[in-house]
């Protein structure tokens, strides 16, 4: 099965035949790759990054399940192309518009995250699996206030029955919950009332209010987490919360990217310039299961406390110690197996957003009815 691969270190990214390598720890490789960026250094400021260059100890990491072979004291990696899902760089990559248009022919997505662990953009090669049929449904759909609202309503009834299945699970470990549940039942009757687009994300903002107000007693360590704050994140919770939710949201760019839906033309969240909405709207459904939950666990479990986070003035960002951590529980929570029940099968939980997406096909171009994921266990 394909795989999604995350590059932390400053490294170079080439094309070999069919495989992609991963170069980093040479720096005399990376002055020969970009000579003319170099020559517009004056000398005092190349040395000096020549030798922080080589006084960091860094690292490549891609695949969690594979061992790091190098190739020598290049330090190289190969890795087949046919075994790549995606790429996550946060590091400093380097690489041409060669290896761009290879990644277009092999039709890899790339995400890019900057210094801080933000998500910058994505790289997607051009759609291979057109449909024109379901493009004017999905606008036809989008156009219609009806329509629009239905789908939008089944977007918040699955994230609010994912966020209860969460807080039931801690209130039954003693946590003290049944208040902030009763809210968000009482909130959950009021979302089939909702007439138009402004009121409904009204509803959503309110249970996620709510939601969040539990997690103070969620989380076993001493950590004050009084709101959502998103741009910028002010502490160690906000900044891990705006983390996992792009990692969700690449995520299901990615999957919808593997199907025939245009990811510009959402429901939920309005359209707009220079972003996926659609991803928005799928990643609503699985935050609750893949971002929250890998945050109760890296916290309550001890695997990042207030050292790897870096706070300045007001905002606060991940250290790599962090972004690693939570990276790699992220990234075995996708390639978590369930038995399915209506398939019959075991599927991942990265085949879940797949099949949401197949799903929401089924609505647009056969008109069966969509039930957004609910999970059952």
């Amino acid at each position: 099965m394909k795989r999604n691969y995350y590059i932390f270190s400053n490294s170079i990214i080439r094309r070999k035949d069919n495989t992609v390598v991963f170069e980093t720890g040479d720096w005399e490789s990376l002055k020969t790759f970009d000579e003319k960026a170099a020559s517009d250094l004056d000398s005092s400021d190349y040395e000096g990054k020549v030798e922080k260059f080589k006084k960091e100890q860094e690292e490549l990491l891609l695949s969690y399940d594979i061992k790091d072979k190098f190739d020598g004291e290049s330090s190289k990696k190969f890795v087949p192309v046919e075994d790549i899902e995606a790429l996550y760089s946060f590091g400093e990559v380097r690489f041409n518009s060669r290896f761009l248009n290879f990644l277009s022919s092999q039709k890899i997505p790339m995400h890019i995250f900057n210094y801080y662990g933000f998500y910058s953009g994505s790289y997607m090669p051009r759609e291979y699996l057109n449909s024109g049929n379901l493009l004017v449904k999905q606008v036809e759909h989008y156009s219609s206030p009806d329509k629009r609202i239905n789908l939008a309503k089944e977007f918040i009834h699955s994230a609010a029955f994912n966020i209860l299945k969460n807080l039931k699970y801690y209130n039954n470990r003693e946590c003290g919950l049944n208040d902030e549940i009763t809210k968000i039942d009482g909130l959950c009757m009021q979302i089939d009332h909702t007439s138009d687009i402004q009121s409904l994300m009204g509803i959503e903002g309110n249970i996620r209010m709510t939601y969040y107000s539990s997690w103070n007693k969620i989380i076993k360590e001493d950590i004050s987490f009084e709101k959502r704050v998103k741009k910028p994140p002010d502490n160690m919770i906000n900044t891990l919360i705006s983390f996992g939710n792009m990692m969700c949201y690449t995520a299901c760019l990615s999957e919808i990217y593997r199907t025939q839906l245009n990811p510009l033309i959402s429901y939920l969240h309005e359209p707009g310039e220079r972003r996926f909405s659609l991803s928005l709207d799928i990643a609503e459904i699985f935050k609750p299961i893949f971002v929250d939950r890998v945050i109760f666990k890296i916290i309550n479990q001890r695997m990042v406390n207030e050292h790897d986070f870096d706070k300045k003035l007001n905002y606060c960002y991940m250290k790599e110690s962090a972004r690693k951590v939570f990276t790699k529980e992220f990234d075995e929570k996708l390639k978590t197996v369930i038995y399915h029940r209506k398939l019959g099968r075991n599927v991942s939980y990265r085949r879940l957003i797949r099949l949401e997406c197949y799903k929401l096909i089924k609505h647009i171009i056969e008109g069966k009815t969509y039930e957004g994921f609910k999970i059952w266990w």
